[in-house]
């Protein structure tokens, strides 16, 4: 399995494991949104909840150059040390909902 297919299974893999379901109404759908030709991955909760719409994004990420991008973290996660434990290298992990010059203190690949 080539570095790409292995990103793109471990990220499905991640975004299953934390798709649980939304508890506060059976009208609000938990959804995983794969698009493995572009490289974007998303665990949104979409519905209602009696009368406001929810739409509440909890993970994106993203394959970009050969690196895993995390653009948003909407869990308690830590989600680097989580796709480490995948098997990821930290310098294929970048936490791109940080600023480009807090990248460099992260630990993590700065782009």
């Amino acid at each position: 399995m080539d570095k790409l297919q292995k990103y793109h299974q471990v990220i499905q893999d991640l975004l299953m494991e934390e798709a649980h379901p939304y508890c506060q109404s059976d009208d609000v759908e938990t959804v995983i949104i794969c698009d493995p030709e572009r490289h974007h991955y998303q665990l949104t909760y979409i519905g209602w909840e009696e009368d406001q719409r929810i739409f509440n994004l909890i993970l994106h990420l993203d394959i970009k150059d050969g690196k895993i991008w995390v653009q948003h973290n909407g869990t308690e996660m830590a989600i680097g040390k989580r796709l480490m434990e995948q098997g990821v290298p930290a310098s294929d992990i970048v936490l791109g909902f940080q600023s480009p010059f807090r990248r460099q203190f992260s630990g993590y690949a700065i782009a």
